[in-house]
């Protein structure tokens, strides 16, 4: 059912219905205060709230009408608020005409017979919004049916208005018979009884029948509705259990002597008023769609606030009503002051226990969000290892948002591995995988094949601009992901950032430390290797020859002399060698020249031309140089072998508190993100975060590649430090070609 026209157009009409109930209101508190010496308290309270409850939906229906002019909700509540407006009116008007100054006004009577029909007509204008919530459109074409009940409903009460013998005694607040005025219709067109008592009896049955199919049409919408749906059709949810607990305290108030008393009349207010204000918030909050509020929050402190009121009304009845019986001091003000104060001093107790339970019926027995949160603070805050708060996280999401399973993955080296799962079950996915499937970004809906088509949702964990991880969440079909649990899974993972952050750094450290025990270990493996293989055989290469040297020199000097001359030769090589292995362990050069002396030596021998430019430095600390050294050679090799560059460039600089260094190539280059981190990078990567330092290695194809690498150094290590060379300023930059290359 959709309602066509145009903005301008829908916004004038929409102004004007609006427009013409707020006249009509305002007529109607005129003549309340004249009336106000024939109607009760109550219903001058009534009157009140009833007004502001009714420019309130009137106001949301003007709102809907103009932004969505196709949507028949905002043009149901706008005619629902007029035709209120002037069922109050009719009803004062017939009231001052009839008992405040009988005779000042005209047609009276036929005035006042329009008060009840116009509050039947919005009854089932409400029935007719409801079937068409939230889109304005019927659930499907086979509840059309249902839509033609209500206008036979509309036409039953339309007739019902023209029968004969007809009770006038006001509408929603039946003034006039509380004022002794009321009287029978004057358009007495059909019969009170007969064939028409008949036909209304069949119209009431299919009214009757229609209000049953509405709520059923609510859960048929419901069912197999998105997250969003399902939240809209809450708030009318919420709305009608609301409607049923003032309409069960008003059953319980109506059997007991005070069912003509001020709690009477304030329950049976909250009923008539509930839906009046309650579902045109719940439409402007659907039709809108502004924002989806956190439903749960305002179910359970209504929850609160209903058990609160249930015992309250509660207490009234035992001492009041069922011990005023028994005493026979039905009334009394004794027995009302002992309510008041038995009220106030359950009030903390009741309301203590109605939060617990409220606590139950809306979130059963997962955490409230707060809880979460809270408890999330605290194992950040050190209550838990480290190890353990991931686990506990996963679980923590997994009860207090109803999902399935949730997981938590952790980022380290380019890709994704599963950290820690609640429950435990077999790993699902990457979800780098997944998001590559289903289009990057945080709370990406995916399937999850490992889960038998359930729908899964990875919420990334970001720190600083950088992606850690992800938070991933596979609710089951019959309870998805709601928005208050989105937004509770988005504020976990903003504080998450710095738990994956430790967590990422504690394995790099662990991982860290392996590699250097593995380096280590392969190292003194090595050096056995080529001290045996090499030194040591020429060593003993050595003692054979002295020892035939030293057996021959008296018989034949001659050939001693050759032994001796060939052991000298010997001894050098094996010098040679050690001198060689002991090179690779800390180079002599860099032990005398410093870095820039030794790099340019290394420069001359280089594959590839290689400039070194290093002007400023001075010397620094065995380990810094080393590490510098080592580093810049690795990286010299890597551009040798991959990089087919025509040239290299090295750079070393003193940069405040910390010694920098680039080497930088015009080569091919390489992409980064397809390119994993190789053993060499890794094992630089690890000598400079020894010192403190960082490594950076920026690429592109095409554009070549610059490796920087970053080392604190103590203010004492400045220029011409122990050791440095002379001269070592001196000099400009030096290019050196290997001859031949």
């Amino acid at each position: 059912m959709n309602i066509v026209a145009g903005r301008p157009a829908a916004g004038v009409l929409a102004w004007s219905l609006a427009g013409l109930t707020v006249l009509t209101l305002a007529a109607t508190l005129v003549l309340l205060g004249l009336d106000v010496r024939v109607i009760s308290t109550g219903r001058i309270l009534f009157y009140v709230l009833g007004t502001l409850a009714l420019l309130l939906c009137t106001g949301i229906g003007r709102l809907i009408a103009s932004r969505v002019p196709s949507n028949a909700i905002g043009w149901l509540l706008t005619m629902i608020g007029l035709m209120l407006a002037v069922s109050l009116f009719t009803e004062q008007y017939a009231l001052r005409g009839l008992a405040g100054a009988p005779g000042s006004l005209p047609a009276v009577r036929q005035i006042g017979a329009l008060s009840g029909g116009l509050a039947q007509f919005s009854l089932i204008l409400l029935v007719i919004l409801v079937l068409l919530f939230p889109d304005g459109r019927l659930p499907s074409r086979r509840w059309r049916p249902v839509l033609w009940g209500t206008f036979v409903a509309i036409a039953g009460a339309a007739a019902q208005q023209l029968q004969g013998g007809t009770t006038i005694d006001g509408g929603l607040t039946n003034a006039l018979v509380a004022a002794g005025v009321s009287y029978h219709a004057s358009l007495g067109v059909f019969p009170r009884h007969g064939w028409f008592g008949g036909l209304l009896v069949v119209v009431a049955a299919i009214a009757l029948v229609t209000g049953v199919l509405t709520v059923v049409s609510v859960f048929a919408r419901r069912r197999g509705a998105g997250p969003e749906l399902r939240q809209q059709l809450a708030w009318l949810g919420y709305v009608g259990v609301l409607a049923l607990l003032w309409l069960a305290l008003l059953a319980l108030i109506s059997r007991t002597p005070a069912s003509n008393g001020p709690l009477s009349t304030l329950l049976w207010a909250l009923l008539v008023l509930t839906p009046i204000v309650g579902i045109p918030v719940a439409s402007a909050v659907a039709v809108l769609k502004y924002r989806l509020y956190d439903l749960d929050v305002v179910v359970r402190k209504t929850v609160v606030a209903g058990l609160v009121a249930a015992a309250f009304t509660a207490i009234y009845v035992v001492v009041v009503v069922a011990a005023g019986a028994v005493t026979g001091r039905s009334g009394d003000r004794v027995l009302t002051f002992a309510a008041a104060a038995l009220a106030a001093v359950a009030l903390q107790p009741v309301r203590t226990r109605a939060g617990l339970l409220a606590d139950r019926l809306v979130y059963g027995r997962r955490a409230t969000p707060y809880e979460v949160l809270s408890g999330f603070a605290d194992r950040i805050a050190g209550t838990f290892s480290t190890e353990d708060v991931l686990p506990q996280m996963a679980r923590m999401l997994a009860e207090a948002t109803g999902a399935e399973r949730a997981e938590v993955w952790l980022r380290t080296g380019g890709a994704e591995h599963l950290e820690a799962a609640w429950p435990q079950q077999a790993p699902a996915q990457n979800p780098a995988q997944l998001a590559g499937a289903a289009g990057a970004g945080p709370g990406n809906l995916t399937a999850d094949p490992a889960t038998g088509g359930e729908r899964a949702r990875d919420f990334a964990v970001e720190h600083r601009g950088e992606r850690l991880g992800t938070l991933r969440l596979t609710c089951s079909p019959r309870e998805p992901l709601t928005p208050a649990g989105e937004r509770l899974v988005l504020d976990v993972a903003a504080q998450a950032g710095l738990v994956l952050r430790n967590v990422g750094l504690l394995e790099d450290l662990r991982a860290s430390r392996q590699r250097l025990i593995t380096a280590a270990d392969e190292a003194r493996r090595r050096l056995e290797r080529n001290l045996h293989d090499g030194a040591q055989q020429q060593l003993v290469a050595l003692r054979i020859s002295l020892s035939l040297a030293r057996q021959v020199l008296a018989s034949a000097p001659d050939e001693a002399a050759d032994l001796l001359a060939q052991t000298e030769g010997q001894a050098e090589e094996a010098l040679a060698e050690l001198r060689e292995l002991a090179h690779g362990i800390y180079p002599p050069l860099l032990a005398d020249l410093g870095l820039r002396g030794a790099l340019q030596a290394q420069a001359r021998k280089a594959v590839v031309p290689v400039t070194v430019e290093a002007d400023s430095i001075g010397r620094y600390s065995q380990e810094t140089e080393a590490a510098l050294y080592f580093c810049i050679l690795e990286a010299l090799q890597n551009v040798a072998k991959y990089a087919q560059a025509p040239e290299a460039r090295v750079t070393l600089r003193q940069d405040g508190p910390s010694l920098t260094f680039t080497v930088a190539d015009d080569g091919q280059g390489f992409d980064r993100s397809a390119t994993p981190m190789g053993t060499g990078v890794q094992g630089m990567s690890d000598r400079l975060a020894a010192l403190g330092g960082t490594i950076e290695i920026t690429s592109a194809p095409g554009r070549g590649t610059q490796v920087t690498g970053r080392v604190p150094v103590a203010p004492a290590a400045q220029h011409g430090g122990p050791g440095q060379a002379s001269g070592d300023h001196a000099a400009g930059p030096v290019q050196a070609v290997a001859p031949g290359r």
